[in-house]
């Protein structure tokens, strides 16, 4: 399930009157100016004031099938199986690797409305975390829900900061929707200080392509193998990677290649009760497996973790 939606995609302007209802500031081009020495040019979408509800919330864009799934995103990130899933393996990893740092710096490249950085917060409150996406409307969102969290509006294949700036990088669900994900690996890498990490999921199998990826303009499903690849070429020692969503996978591969659905129905929803904690035991299943067995043979999902050389 591909629910990292239209992170890293400028799909739309919004107007300065989104600003004032978030009650965003942003100070011109932000704290870099041009490119020069290293440094990429940037936009300050705001200082978290707190978490706020963004229920209710519905603001009137141009495209309106991508602003409903920021909404979406925003509202059920905090809840739905899947996101419990995908932030507790970005934990697991980010704290594997950073075991040894005691009040690491952690950029949230792509990080959409914010919930992976609310939920890092809460698991590991002595962090330092940075945001920064490429939509506005996201970084709207996640500056109203990050307390304490500077969020930058800008690319992931040129990011708002020098070289060695942080000791992690964690991209969830995000490098499916670049281009060229060899250029964001090469920009992890380089604001990452030497021996930092950069953990990172992707959606697996081109062939499992479906409507899901149309809806979140998806450009690349990738194999366990290729996402490890191009981590390598980009400089990075992967230390571990697998598969997961493995026990859902029947069900994954029967709802997006086998049953029809209309075009607006989307993944990004709460299900009843009982299927959330179904899933949920499924996914606590994986966890344990790959907490003391090792990796996992298949699934719709990669997950790994990459460190910069010393």
């Amino acid at each position: 399930m591909r629910l990292g939606l239209i992170r890293g995609r400028a799909v739309f302007r919004a107007s300065p009157g989104l600003r004032t209802c978030l009650g965003v500031q942003r100070t011109g081009s932000g704290a870099f100016g041009n490119k020069k020495d290293g440094m990429f040019s940037g936009k300050t979408c705001g200082q978290a004031q707190g978490p706020r509800k963004l229920r209710g919330f519905y603001p009137s864009f141009q495209s309106k099938m991508d602003t409903n799934e920021y909404i979406k995103l925003a509202d059920v990130e905090d809840r739905m199986w899947y996101f419990r899933a995908l932030h507790a393996h970005a934990h697991r990893l980010l704290a594997q690797g950073l075991v040894d740092v005691k009040t690491p710096r952690v950029l949230d490249a792509g990080c959409g409305t914010g919930g992976l950085i609310v939920r890092l917060q809460g698991r590991e409150p002595t962090w330092r975390f940075a945001g920064v996406d490429f939509s506005e409307l996201a970084c709207a969102f996640a500056a109203k829900r990050c307390a304490g969290v500077e969020i930058r509006e800008g690319s992931v294949t040129a990011l708002p900061y020098e070289a060695g700036s942080f000791d992690a990088v964690v991209s969830a669900d995000v490098l499916y929707q670049v281009e060229k994900p060899e250029e964001a690996l090469a920009e992890f890498y380089r604001c990452l200080r030497p021996g930092g990490i950069a953990v990172i999921n992707v959606p697996a199998y081109r062939w499992l392509w479906s409507y899901h990826d149309e809806m979140v303009h998806s450009k690349h499903r990738f194999s366990r193998q290729e996402i490890v690849g191009l981590a390598g070429r980009a400089g990075l020692r992967v230390e571990t990677s697998s598969y997961w969503n493995t026990l859902p996978f029947p069900l994954v591969v029967a709802r997006r290649k086998l049953v029809r659905v209309r075009p607006s129905a989307g993944d990004v929803r709460m299900y009843p009760a009982p299927v959330e904690a179904m899933f949920n035991a499924m996914m606590a299943v994986e966890r344990g497996w790959l907490g003391s067995v090792g990796r996992l043979p298949f699934g719709s999902s990669v997950v790994m973790m990459a460190r910069r050389p010393a």
